[in-house]
């Protein structure tokens, strides 16, 4: 009966140990994750106003965190936040608040790496200032005409949005006046710095008070952007939102693994895969985002190209279309696309993987805004997978590898989207009952499962034409660690590819851009240039199997620095133990034929021994000068006393004083070089 009471008495104490835990742990999560407004951040009630009209409800991590420290501290501050988290508005609402409306001078500047980039952030800027008349917002980018941005500057402007190019074009003119700017604003600071904008910021910071505010805001924490906050700020506070470099929380990684010269194929799948997809392509060249763009295009999807060949007129166009989801599929570089902000973006398709995991954590921030969901495709080759484990290992993200939809499996998709389109067509009776009448005359010899049948093969015949003979796209087997050939070289090409020899190595001073404008500088059309492996004094590349005699027959009669270019298709084992062994055997046969050339060689000689000597023999001696019937020495014979006739004569007593030189000393009569 004790130990009964005692066990009641130990349990009831564990009841309360647990309950006080559990309030205690609500009690701290409440405090926590109580929403905050943007009133108690200290946002004034005009600006307040404007945003609430544009939907803005509570104010998002990245801005609870910004918003007070620069409207209370004025310190330089370094801000780290995914894109699509509300940096713009983090640094806009506190810049605009902290302008003077009674002063036309320019406040503050804010610089981005791109036109597409400042416009918007100028559209941001006006909206949240509807209800601050006084201030002006101006950008100022290239492509434009610059008079009609300096008439507006001249007549007051209290923020510039601008690139960093025409501010400073702006600035040298004397129409960017600068003295009074107290807050700078550094947006997409690791773009700036990798486009080579660091020149230019360092010229447009010179022109600015030093006792100003540096503000940089950036999506990733880049070796550059640290050294640029060393460089521009001071005592500056980092502000970092979740973790450095990390990915966003509200997008997916997806990856599909094909063969190189699948990839467009497996984009066209993709993007079939998905009815509903609005999307931005994203490839590495213009010239890739052209073409890809063009056969988009010639297929019948509804997309567009953005790269900086195009006019800025012709860029405008596009994202005006693009955002007004005329155009569902957006094909750009990462400089194009840099900073944009669109609306309920479904994905961010990457048509191979970019050179640094920054490009892609910009990438996929396209998508996954404003706390939305978001995917963040993948189409790589196999060489392209160790920069998916890099990027994984950087983001804190796992990629999902998925197979490839089916010809059946899209077919079904598109026919249930046709389905859902159909249900849901709202019908205006009023419009349409005129025509009814003739319509049911039409199609009254058809059932109602006959009527189904053509209307479904009407809206859904591309896809059925399509896929219906399509072959299946293999996906290439990974190899699995440790898996190599002996040896240290020995290389297959990829699947479709051609590996090809070439005599020039970076000896000569070729590397993979030289290589290519070898292909394409004598090459006849378009080449597709795989894998390239660098040796010392040769090189090997693939390209598309039926390319690669036309590349053969190029560059077979090419010199390079009079040399000889030799091109030829490479043996598959090439640089493994056995093509070593071959190549030891090739030697071994060519010291042989060396040998065998010089004992051939020793026996000539031999047998022309007696005959040079005959020769010798046969060959009359030279006569001398006496023979030749020359009496006189050559010249004039001197003595070792004829030295002394230059000290005789009229003025001389012919009689020497002091010790004769003895001329046989060594050295008495040394020439010394001339001093230069």
């Amino acid at each position: 009966m004790l130990s009964l009471k005692y066990k009641k008495i130990e349990n009831g104490i564990k009841t309360q140990i647990i309950c006080a835990f559990l309030a205690t742990f609500a009690k701290n999560f409440n405090k926590k994750h109580i929403l905050k407004t943007f009133e108690e951040l200290g946002v004034s009630a005009e600006i307040r106003k404007a945003i609430e009209e544009l939907g803005y409800e509570h104010p998002m991590p990245v801005q609870e965190e910004v918003i007070p420290y620069l409207l209370g501290v004025n310190n330089d501050v370094v801000a780290l936040a995914q894109t699509g988290t509300g940096k713009t508005a983090a640094y806009g609402l506190p810049v605009l608040q902290k302008i003077d409306p009674s002063r036309t001078d320019t406040q503050a500047v804010i610089l981005s790496p791109t036109r597409e980039l400042c416009l918007q952030i100028a559209d941001d800027l006006e909206a949240y200032s509807k209800y601050l008349p006084s201030v002006r917002v101006l950008p100022v980018y290239g492509g434009t005409n610059i008079e009609s941005q300096i008439r507006t500057l001249k007549k007051g402007v209290q923020v510039i949005v601008a690139t960093p190019g025409r501010l400073i074009d702006l600035m040298e003119r004397g129409a960017a006046s600068l003295g009074q700017v107290e807050n700078v604003v550094l947006d997409e600071a690791d773009e700036m710095l990798s486009m080579g904008f660091s020149e230019s910021i360092d010229t447009i910071l010179a022109g600015i008070p030093e006792n100003h505010n540096t503000l940089l805001f950036s999506a990733t924490m880049s070796k550059e952007i640290e050294r640029i906050s060393k460089k521009y700020l001071r005592h500056a506070q980092e502000i970092v939102v979740g973790s450095r470099n990390e990915g966003a929380e509200t997008v997916n990684h997806v990856y599909y693994m094909v063969h190189a010269r699948d990839k467009y194929l497996a984009l066209k799948r993709v993007v079939d895969y998905y009815p509903k997809i609005y999307a931005i392509i994203f490839c590495r060249t213009r010239m890739e985002t052209q073409e890809i763009a063009d056969k988009l295009i010639q297929d019948g999807y509804n997309a567009e190209a953005l790269h900086g060949e195009l006019s800025q007129q012709q860029r405008d166009l596009t994202m005006q279309k693009f955002r007004q989801h005329r155009v569902q599929f957006l094909v750009a570089t990462d400089v194009a696309a840099r900073g944009l902000d669109v609306e309920d973006l479904t994905h961010v398709i990457n048509y191979g993987m970019p050179d640094d995991t920054e490009s892609y954590t910009h990438r996929s921030g396209r998508t996954g805004r404003a706390g939305k969901k978001g995917t963040s495709i993948c189409i790589i080759n196999t060489r392209e997978r160790a920069k998916v484990r890099e990027v994984e290992k950087i983001i804190g993200k796992s990629f999902v590898k998925e197979e490839l939809p089916s010809g059946k499996d899209i077919c079904a998709k598109q026919l249930y989207k046709v389905i859902d389109d159909i249900e849901r067509v709202e019908v205006d009776e009023e419009e349409i009952e005129q025509f009814l009448p003739e319509v049911y005359r039409k199609l009254e010899w058809l059932d109602k499962e006959e009527l189904i049948k053509r209307v479904v093969s009407r809206e859904f015949g591309r896809f059925l034409q399509y896929y219906a003979n399509a072959p299946e796209i293999e996906e290439p087997v990974e190899k699995a660690k440790g898996e190599k050939g002996k040896g240290k070289r020995g290389r297959n090409a990829e699947e479709g590819f051609t590996r090809l020899f070439l005599n020039l190595g970076k000896l000569d001073g070729f590397y993979a851009k030289e290589i290519m404008k070898l292909v394409n500088d004598h090459v006849k059309g378009k080449v597709e240039v795989g894998r390239i492996d660098l040796m010392k004094s040769f090189s090997f590349f693939e390209v598309a199997e039926e390319e690669a005699e036309r590349v053969i027959s190029g560059l077979s009669k090419v010199q390079v620095k009079g040399r000889k270019v030799v091109v030829e298709v490479a043996s598959t084992d090439e640089g493994s133990e056995d093509s070593s062994k071959r190549k030891k055997k090739r030697k071994d046969d060519n010291r042989d034929k060396d040998s065998r050339r010089g004992e051939k060689k020793s026996r000539n000689d031999r047998k022309e021994e007696p005959k040079a000597k005959e020769r010798k023999k046969d060959k009359k001696e030279k006569p001398s000068r006496e023979e030749r019937g020359y009496t006189a020495p050559r010249g004039k014979k001197y003595s070792k006393d004829d030295w002394k006739q230059f000290f005789s004569g009229e003025n001389t007593s012919g009689e020497l004083v002091g010790e004769e030189p003895d001329f046989s000393e060594e050295g008495w009569a040394r020439r010394y070089p001339k001093k230069k």
